[in-house]
């Protein structure tokens, strides 16, 4: 389960420009490196360096390529997620005028409802509703009930990468997995599991820093085609009630006001989006990890190193979430400097879960580490849903190819795709 089956988000309008947003102190903030740019291959390759830079400059920069303010310690980011003068969105106390924001173009708006009613971009107290509701789904009774079936679709997965002698371990295991899991909770038919991925890569595309026109466009038309599905499937599910979240969903609609079809539609398509985007780049990301570590990896294969501090430690050491986003709902100082309501905080994930001044040693690969308290799920009210189920799936996947591949190496050194705020491969070419 993502980083954030509760932590990544879309925009929820445009960045337009406002003074009133930008530096506002009399210090006055310092700025972001020149190689801070998330645009550019070479630092989403490896943006630990630059990270490194922005920690020891200061607590906080401002980014005028995005609008945003770059907030790269462990203990802001820490602090900030709990922080409840920040938001997913304002729009449960401002208008975009009010704010200080320009609405959205309304072409875009299919998107934006659907992003704009799961839990991923509300407040309370909807999404205080939407929550209690959904996680039952995702309480420690029912992940381990699910681990059973996690365990057999991640024995089949790698099964079928050994039988071929290898190849894209991307496709072939990271991504089928946690696909595969979301849509046996939701109740969404084996046939029909090809369309998800597709749509969640393109309505994820939105979540990218300053996403372009077209990838806009894709993002409209999955959000369309996907809630024209939803709906039909819907009707068949309220006519003939399963055991899947879906129909739970659905019966809690039917009760009255406690969840509208567009919340049901929208959570969906968010449990679709954060519920393996995350999983599958931390499975291809940590193996890609591991290949260049082979002294750890060693140590994974003998025993040395158990496999759930494994997890924790590829979770935080190359972080598939590496930015998050917070609106300033009211006036706010942070290290001296006044950051106004309406202006945008991004998190940095990455930089945090690299901080020397929490982590020892934190560019240093330690499957052994014990205290690892990374931010890689989030915090406060919008912690990672299903972190246990992501911690679930990843300890299956990476369990069963210790143990059916033991041999498992790396054929061509891979490439990044060129997203950095969801940060992932291309592909994982491997041979057993």
């Amino acid at each position: 389960m993502a980083a954030s089956s509760d932590s990544s988000r879309g925009p929820s309008s445009s960045r337009g420009p406002s003074s009133s947003h930008g530096p506002s102190s009399s210090r006055g903030p310092s700025t972001p490196a020149a190689s801070f740019d998330p645009w550019s291959p070479g630092f989403v390759a490896d943006p630990y360096p630059v990270y490194a830079e922005l920690r020891d400059r200061g607590r906080l920069h401002y980014f005028e390529r995005s609008r945003q303010w770059l907030i790269p310690h462990h203990s802001d980011v820490s602090a900030l997620l709990r922080d409840r003068r920040l938001g997913r969105t304002y729009l449960h106390r401002f208008t975009h005028e009010e704010f200080g924001r320009t609405p959205p173009p309304e072409a875009h708006e299919p998107f934006h409802i659907l992003n704009g009613n799961g839990l991923l971009d509300l407040e309370a107290p909807d999404h205080t509703r939407i929550r209690r509701l959904v996680s039952k789904a995702f309480t420690p009774r029912r992940v381990e009930v699910l681990a059973p079936t996690v365990q057999r679709l991640a024995a089949e997965l790698v099964g079928g990468l050994c039988a071929a002698g290898g190849g894209d371990l991307l496709a072939e295991v990271a991504e089928p997995l946690p696909v595969a899991v979301i849509a046996e909770m939701l109740g969404i038919p084996v046939a029909d599991r090809g369309l998800l991925r597709p749509w969640s890569a393109d309505m994820c595309a939105m979540y990218e820093l300053n996403p372009t026109e077209e990838a806009a466009r894709r993002a409209v038309r999955a959000s369309l085609e996907f809630t024209d599905y939803l709906r039909e499937l819907i009707t068949a599910r309220r006519a003939a009630p399963g055991p899947d979240l879906l129909s739970a969903l659905i019966a809690a609609q039917d009760e009255g006001d406690r969840l509208s079809e567009q919340e049901t539609i929208s959570t969906c398509a968010l449990l679709l989006n954060a519920g393996h985007e995350a999983t599958v780049n931390t499975t291809a990301n940590g193996w890609w990890t591991l290949f260049r570590h082979p002294e750890q990896l060693a140590a994974l294969r003998s025993g040395e190193a158990s496999l759930s501090t494994a997890v924790e430690e590829l979770l935080r050491y190359d972080t598939p979430l590496q930015l998050f986003e917070r609106w300033v709902l009211d006036d706010m100082e942070i290290d001296g400097t006044l950051v106004p309501r309406g202006a945008e905080l991004a998190l940095l994930f990455g930089s945090a879960n690299r901080d020397p001044a929490r982590f020892p040693h934190p560019d240093t690969l330690d499957l052994t580490r014990a205290d690892n308290p990374h931010v890689t799920f989030g915090a406060g009210i919008h912690y990672c849903l299903g972190a246990a189920l992501g911690r679930l799936e990843l300890s299956a996947s990476f369990g069963e190819l210790l143990r059916q591949a033991p041999t498992l190496r790396l054929v061509a050194e891979p490439e990044w795709k060129p997203g950095y705020v969801i940060r992932g491969l291309k592909e994982l070419l491997v041979e057993v």
